[in-house]
């Protein structure tokens, strides 16, 4: 059964159990891109500006009270998850999100006519354009959805980083009196301890959450009240300031108007930095991950100083073999990652004049690496660095088998007579201390440069 639903274009059939309307069925239709549907907690968040919204408007008088109710009654529903498969519209989009929008005003125009006793279609009851978006414009509901998700991702992915910075800490504390070779450019360097390596870790871990929670200060700041292009036309002159307030109390997020509305709507430059912030945590833990991945290759022929937990089977042909596929993954979701910062980049560039139309694709793109970051970062710390372990002896075999010795023999005999001891203890497979002792060096002086 089918009901039949009009707009500028024409006549459109809708299936009569559906609560999406005209708009969201012709979007459906256009936009078969990514085959996936909004994201739920975007759902969400727009769901909670409409709420905002209509009470903003009962409190103002710019909406009756019996309707205001229905809006709010149904914008609850939303929040609780319902209607979910009636949100039909591909993430990905022209238009600026316009689909997205009207896609949810048709849903809770359709329900509360359902609750005032009509039928779906029945928009002289309840009105998606004249009343669930009264005050309001696609160009400042979705921004102000997306920035809504985005603070909510954001201290999502602050527990999760506080848990893994736990986890390095934990680490370094029980590993600090373990010595080891330290190694630049994957040659041999000086000594270090397992733990200092761990602390290392903790640090750039706890850095990232600095710039994390820095870049809160600039989504905190939303456009509501701007309407289409930042100057408000269409909104009542109090909308921003009292629509604010109800947005706080429903969301429970520190956010705020911005100062300039019209910057607000044009400029979302904002999403290219916390963008980059995101890529900047993938990479440095793709870098922890990489470390740690060499660091326990083997188990015969590879340095084998960690001992990371065996999680699956790795290869197909060769029995008993096992990859460090925890490490692995995490440096795939840094891959991706940063190829998202790439595509949000160039579509940040390429917004014109008073709109950016590309915020679908921004959305779309932030909330995967949201989502990729947290799952790969919380599988990291479960699976692999909570299970690492330390092979204390074959870090004490690889630190005798070194040169680092040389680096401070040089303050007693000098750069040169060091590079040749060195290069002897390699040539002969001695150790160089006993080259040194066959030189003539005391071993008093060995015993102070090997603190």
């Amino acid at each position: 059964m089918f009901r039949e639903e009009h707009d500028s274009i024409g006549n459109l059939r809708i299936p009569e159990e559906a609560y999406y309307g005209v708009n969201a069925k012709r979007a459906y239709d256009n936009f078969q891109i990514t085959n996936l549907r909004l994201e739920p907690l975007f759902v969400k968040s727009l769901a909670q500006v409409k709420k905002a919204s209509a009470l903003a408007n009962l409190e103002l008088g710019e909406l009756d009270s019996d309707i205001a109710e229905i809006i709010i009654k149904v914008t609850d529903e939303l929040l609780a998850g319902k209607f979910a498969s009636d949100m039909i519209v591909d993430p990905i989009q022209g238009g600026a999100g316009t689909s997205s929008n009207m896609n949810i005003n048709e849903v809770i125009a359709n329900r509360g006519i359902e609750l005032l006793g009509g039928e779906k279609g029945q928009y002289h009851l309840i009105s998606p354009n004249d009343h669930v978006n009264k005050g309001q414009s696609t160009n400042d509901v979705f921004p102000t959805a997306g920035k809504l998700t985005f603070l909510k991702l954001i201290d999502r992915l602050l527990i999760v980083l506080e848990e893994l910075a736990l986890s390095f800490k934990e680490k370094s504390l029980a590993f600090s009196d373990i010595q080891k070779m330290g190694r630049t450019q994957l040659s041999d360097a000086v000594p270090i301890t397992v733990g200092a390596e761990f602390k290392a870790y903790y640090t750039v871990t706890k850095r990232n959450m600095k710039r994390l929670t820095t870049v809160k200060d600039e989504i905190r700041y939303v456009n509501m009240g701007g309407t289409a292009i930042g100057t408000g036309v269409s909104a009542h002159g109090q909308f921003s300031q009292t629509i604010i307030e109800y947005l706080r109390e429903i969301t429970g997020l520190d956010i705020a108007i911005a100062e300039d509305l019209i910057d607000s709507t044009q400029n979302v430059e904002a999403f290219g930095v916390l963008s980059d912030i995101l890529k900047t945590i993938a990479i440095s833990s793709s870098k922890i991950a990489n470390d740690i991945r060499l660091l326990s290759s083997g188990p015969r022929t590879g340095i084998g100083e960690l001992i990371i937990p065996a999680r699956q089977n790795g290869s197909s042909i060769m029995p008993g073999k096992i990859n460090p596929v925890i490490p692995e993954v995490v440096t795939q979701g840094a891959f991706l990652i940063a190829g998202n910062s790439v595509t949000i980049a160039m579509a940040i560039e390429a917004g014109q004049l008073e709109l950016n139309a590309f915020e679908p694709v921004i959305f779309h793109r932030l909330i995967e690496s949201f989502h990729v970051l947290i799952n790969t970062l919380t599988t990291f710390n479960e699976h692999c660095i909570k299970g690492i372990e330390v092979n204390e002896e074959r870090c004490q075999e690889l630190l005798e088998k070194s040169t680092y010795l040389t680096t401070g023999l040089a303050k007693y005999i000098g750069y040169e007579e060091a590079a040749l001891i060195a290069k002897e203890s390699l040539q002969l497979n001695r150790t160089v201390k006993e080259v040194a002792l066959s030189k003539g060096i005391s071993s008093d002086i060995l015993s102070e440069i090997s603190k």
